[in-house]
């Protein structure tokens, strides 16, 4: 990878449609992002964001359907970069596989993404989900590598740090329809591979004390979209676009970091 800085963007687009999705097409491209990657796309919207994206200049790769698209097994993943891209594709030990997307831009960049399912979902699949996307960003072969995307954690965020999942309830006690497997595979993502070095972006630039929040569909909201590098970048910037929830373009907040090779 090449030592400039690289704007990495990430957005979960909600699915949107016909004139909404065309205004978040515009405001992304307005990004001029060096990568781009989309969750919530859709067999519907699909077409139209890679050939928006194809005509600002990138090169463009959407995560395959394996079964029929329906239901929660109707959002895919995407991955855009200005600098080339070669995709890896899915992983294919995850429950979802169209849930996440994997390439290397041509700058050397190996760039994943994913949307996690949701707590609640049958077959554990949102704990399998995390478990194994963990797997396979802990390879230690000094590859600088980018994990982005809506992972539907952390519950809650204190200001001196304490994470907890969705698998705990609000005092702190793990949920018994959860479990203790749960936890740990929310943790894995947020606590855990900041363990190995690498850092949450948003939070090691801004500490503990910004409060903000990407999703607010009831409640105060939570933290769920994230921007993490490896240890082998930098994080030289980064920030929420809240603006674009707060005006109905998603119910999620865009996201931004510029990163460079340490």
């Amino acid at each position: 990878m090449a030592r400039g800085a690289v704007k990495v963007l990430t957005w979960n687009v909600a699915g949107r449609t016909r004139e909404t999705r065309e205004r978040q097409a515009a405001e992304v491209v307005a990004q001029d992002a060096d990568v781009v990657c989309l969750q919530e796309v859709t067999p519907t919207t699909r077409a139209a964001w890679a050939s928006d994206l194809a005509a600002a200049g990138y090169e463009v790769a959407v995560a395959a359907f394996p079964v029929k698209p329906a239901g929660s097994r109707r959002l895919a993943a995407l991955i855009a970069a200005r600098a080339g891209l070669r995709a890896h594709g899915s992983l294919t030990e995850l429950p979802w596989p169209e849930r996440h997307l994997a390439a290397v831009t041509g700058d050397g960049l190996e760039v994943h993404t994913l949307h996690a399912p949701l707590s609640g979902k049958p077959g554990r699949v949102k704990a399998r989900t995390l478990e194994a996307l963990y797997a396979a960003l802990c390879r230690d072969d000094e590859t600088p590598r980018v994990l982005t995307g809506d992972l539907n954690t952390p519950q809650y965020e204190s200001r001196e740090g304490e994470i907890h999942s969705f698998a705990r309830t609000r005092s702190g006690r793990i949920r018994e329809d959860y479990g203790e497997e749960h936890d740990r595979a929310e943790l894995r993502l947020i606590a855990d591979l900041p363990a190995r070095g690498w850092r949450d972006a948003f939070r090691h630039l801004h500490g503990y004390e910004r409060r903000d929040r990407s999703w607010k569909g009831w409640g105060p909201g939570y933290r769920l979209d994230h921007i993490l590098v490896s240890p082998e970048l930098d994080v030289l910037a980064c920030d929420y676009l809240h603006a674009w929830r707060e005006d109905g373009l998603s119910d999620h907040s865009g996201m931004w970091a510029e990163v460079r090779r340490a």
